[in-house]
């Protein structure tokens, strides 16, 4: 008994000890991850025991667990873009460690393979470029669009600050109660400076579906909140589209990844070895699956290309498991001081890697040294993702993007559940605080001037008066023309609309008048997309024929100077009734009426023969109309002013197909005739090589018309450069009942001029464009033909001043140069065919001003 008592402690005894060891030898390590800089949470960094391959991420706060029964004494912290951390870890015990990464400040330019003597970079036996060659190899099973169906839920945040603010401007009397606004940074060195003020953010919560065949990809928003500005001063939705178009998704798997409004060569395209430098820098063994680090830089650091680093996966995917990306400052982007963007992609089931993590974040300036500026930052996080489950044909129908009801009547308790991460105090009160500082009359007091500066009115609450550059101007027939007119603005309805002006000449010494009524049917500003509006107008104005502005007010000052001679003008008479309807998918059809009355102005004369042969002067011509337009531009985004919308160009075409018919005896009208015209335009990227905005048109006139119904080709007699019209031909100089067009406008982006030593530092871009245009007047049509029929105008030494184009096409061409002071445009036109007519010119100068990146 008593030796069964002694082995039973004995084998007590053992358990304990062994069970107590056992317990002893977990170790637990747990912590959140953090930026140094911005004490913001870091996800997806990879935490593991140094020497082996376990670990784990974070997760979107930053935080991490990793357990082990292995006996290690240190844990290593590596994240793209972020210096690697190792800290000493007790073994066998549960413990918290923090740590704050610091960003990895080397200059990849100074990355060099060293053996003994410096070695000339080449593509050839270089393990660098054979690595990214398997990379693109696999680029396409790598791709979301590679499965057959994908789901996953997306989270994405945009804020702007001012940023690089000095504590001078901080301390400034009108904040000395809204210092709680500003969000301080500790270290001056990071993107944005020290002290930044946020003024914008928007965040939006969506389900997102794609399916491979028949193609569909779409976006149901569940949530959204952003700032809203007083809408007197700022068009919120116009905002939002504007910098969504500036941060665009980066996708580094496309040959070219937009970037503003240009396109950057990816990294990873498909002839990305013949324009960068590529060198392995580390190998990251200590996790599964294995990572090298690929660090590049351009060939050229002027050209539109990235730097950074990629990690790429050694599991035979070859895929990007994390990127850095950022940009040399010698680049030709216009006022950008810093730029990285940060990708993580997680493990799908199947094995393979999706987009888990994008953050892009910019600086802008004037100055690029100092100065303050604007700090923008775009984060999307995505989770849930599912591959190859089909969903119901329905969930796939429809437009591209669609809002849930009540998407935008969420509280702040359903934000705080939903986000992926926590806001910081600044950012999580940035609603609140930006509606206090509307409050501020010294704020109220400067948006209202920059709203007279910018859009050109001065609001009144219900009413606001301008544009103002229409106030004063001049020409030949006017004289010095005033004008003063306005509109009202949705705080005196969302519904209606009323906008007019009078004007008076004082050389022709009549008043011009305009008068508009517009009923919004959808209750959303007749300006905003998608329209859906009814418009009734009169007008009494002058009109040069042929002339067709672009975004641009026909009184505009500027437009007063004009080249040659420009004394044949139109007296209008127009009533118009209109109906547009846009849809969410970006077609759209509009019906009109248009009962119309032309008399000639200026030195303009509408004259045919009589059964006698006696010269008879007409001073009236009566048009009575009905049209109908149809227009489909997918993915279609805009400029959103308080004058007009301006379409921003893109890869996707336009199409347009428009239809007139005239109606003779019907409300005076004199005239049966149909007009049909058809446009289509696009935008081609050209990766490096910039790109081209092709546009080409087609129109046909069945009937049998006087001259001023005939198609008179746009013409431009300004100093401003009019991309859809002739900018060397004459107005009223050439008619057409059928015709066809085509423009070509290409910028190469400083592709050549960055060559040029002399000439890169002043980041000039360089831009050819060419433009021509057939067609020809029926016998029918032809007053040479038909004496009965208003003869074709002539100057007052009596020679023609309007040709039909049997001659051939009219041609003109022109060679510029963009990006002037970052501003201007200023192209050398030379007209190539019909130079023998009388004041045809040959060469000129145009200019054209745009704000662009």
């Amino acid at each position: 008994m008593k030796l069964f008592t002694k082995i039973f402690y004995t084998l007590l005894i053992l358990l304990s000890s062994y069970i107590t060891g056992y317990a002893q030898s977990i170790t637990v390590v747990q912590g959140t991850i953090t930026d140094a800089k911005t004490k913001q949470p870091l996800s997806f960094v990879t935490v593991g025991f140094a020497g082996s391959s376990q670990g784990a991420a974070t997760d979107n706060n930053g935080h991490y667990v990793i357990r082990t029964n292995d006996n290690f004494a240190q844990i290593r912290v590596t994240y793209v873009g972020y210096k690697t951390v190792t800290r000493n870890i007790d073994a066998g015990k549960e413990q918290t460690i923090n740590i704050a990464l610091n960003e990895d400040s080397r200059q990849l330019g100074d990355v060099v393979v060293r053996s003994g003597k410096k070695k000339k970079y080449t593509n050839k036996n270089n393990p660098a470029v054979e690595l990214i060659r398997k990379v693109i190899a696999h680029k396409e099973q790598n791709e979301v669009t590679n499965y057959s169906y994908a789901e996953y839920k997306q989270y994405e945040r945009m804020i702007f600050s001012l940023s690089n603010l000095s504590e001078k401007f901080t301390q400034k009397r009108i904040f000395k109660n809204y210092q709680f606004m500003f969000r301080h940074q500790d270290d001056s060195t990071a993107i944005g400076g020290k002290n930044m003020l946020p003024l914008y953010m928007e965040e939006k919560l969506s389900d997102n579906y794609y399916r491979k065949a028949p193609y569909a990809q779409k976006q149901v928003v569940e949530a959204n909140k952003q700032v809203k500005y007083d809408e007197n001063f700022v068009d919120n939705q116009g905002l939002t589209t504007y910098f969504n178009r500036m941060y665009q998704d980066i996708n580094i798997y496309d040959n070219n990844v937009s970037l503003l409004s240009n396109q950057l060569l990816s990294p990873i395209a498909d002839h990305s070895p013949d324009y960068y430098k590529f060198f392995i820098t580390d190998t990251i063994k200590d996790q599964q699956p294995n990572l090298i680090e690929l660090s590049f830089t351009p060939r050229n650091t002027i050209n539109k290309l990235f730097e950074g680093k990629i990690y790429i996966t050694m599991d035979g995917n070859y895929a990007v498991q994390n990127a850095f990306l950022t940009v040399n400052r010698n680049i030709d982007l216009n006022f950008v001081r810093q730029m990285e963007c940060r990708l993580s992609f997680e493990k799908n089931s199947d094995g393979r890697y999706h987009l888990s993590k994008s953050d892009l974040k910019m600086d802008f300036g004037l100055n690029k040294n100092k100065g303050g500026g604007v700090f923008g930052e775009r984060l999307v996080t995505i989770n849930n993702f599912v591959i190859d489950q089909p969903r119901p044909k329905q969930a796939y129908d429809g437009p591209a993007q669609v809002y849930a009801q009540k998407a935008e009547e969420k509280d702040d308790q359903y934000w705080s559940k939903s986000r992926p991460d926590t806001l910081d105090a600044v950012s999580a009160n940035i609603y609140h605080n930006v509606d206090s500082l509307q409050h501020m009359p010294s704020f109220r007091r400067t948006m209202d001037i920059a709203t007279l500066f910018l859009a050109g009115y001065k609001n009144f609450g219900p009413f606001e008066v301008g544009p103002v550059n229409t106030f004063y101007s001049f020409n030949p027939v006017e004289g010095f023309r005033g004008r003063l007119g306005g509109r009202t603005t949705p705080t005196l309805s969302k519904r209606y609309y009323f906008e007019t002006y009078a004007a008076y000449g004082t050389k022709d010494q009549k008043f011009k008048y305009f008068l508009s009524s517009t009923y919004s049917i959808n209750n959303k500003s007749i300006y905003a997309f998608p329209q859906n509006y009814i418009r009734a107008s009169y007008q009494r104005d002058t009109k040069i024929p042929g002339q067709e502005l672009e975004f641009v007010q026909e009184s505009n000052f500027l437009l007063s100077f004009k080249r040659g001679a420009n004394d044949q003008w139109l007296y209008n008479d127009i009533f118009k009734i209109d109906y547009v309807h846009e849809f969410l998918n970006h077609f759209s059809y509009a019906i009109g009426f248009k009962k119309w009355n032309q008399s000639p102005a200026g030195a303009l004369r509408f004259q045919n023969l009589l059964p006698n042969g006696v010269l008879n002067n007409v001073n009236l011509i009566h048009t009575t109309e009905f049209s109908a337009q149809v227009r489909y531009a997918p993915h279609e985004k805009f400029y959103q002013g308080k004058i007009y919308r301006t379409p921003i160009p893109d890869k996707y075409p336009v199409y347009t197909l428009r239809y007139t018919q005239g109606l003779n005896g019907f409300l005076g009208g004199n005239y049966d005739y149909q007009n049909v015209t058809a446009n289509i335009s696009k935008r081609f990227y050209a990766s490096q090589l910039g790109f081209t905005d092709v546009s080409v048109e087609g129109g046909y006139l069945f009937g049998k018309v006087p001259f001023p119904l005939l198609d008179i080709h746009r013409a431009n007699q300004s100093y401003a450069f009019q991309f859809q019209s002739f900018n060397m031909m004459n107005f009223q100089e050439f008619v057409s009942d059928h015709y066809a067009t085509f423009t070509f406008d290409h910028n190469f982006n400083g592709f050549l001029f960055n060559k040029v030593p002399l000439l890169r530092r002043l980041k000039l871009r360089e831009i050819i464009n060419f433009k021509g245009l057939w067609g020809a007047v029926r016998p029918e049509n032809n007053p040479a033909n038909d004496p009965s029929l208003l003869r074709f105008p002539t100057n007052s030494q009596g020679q023609a001043t309007t040709y039909t184009l049997n001659n051939g096409m009219y041609a003109e061409g022109s060679i510029g140069v963009g990006n002037i002071f970052k501003l201007i445009r200023f192209d050398l036109v030379r007209r190539f065919t019909y130079l023998d007519n009388p004041n045809a010119p040959k060469l000129g100068f145009r200019t054209f001003i745009k704000f662009d990146f």
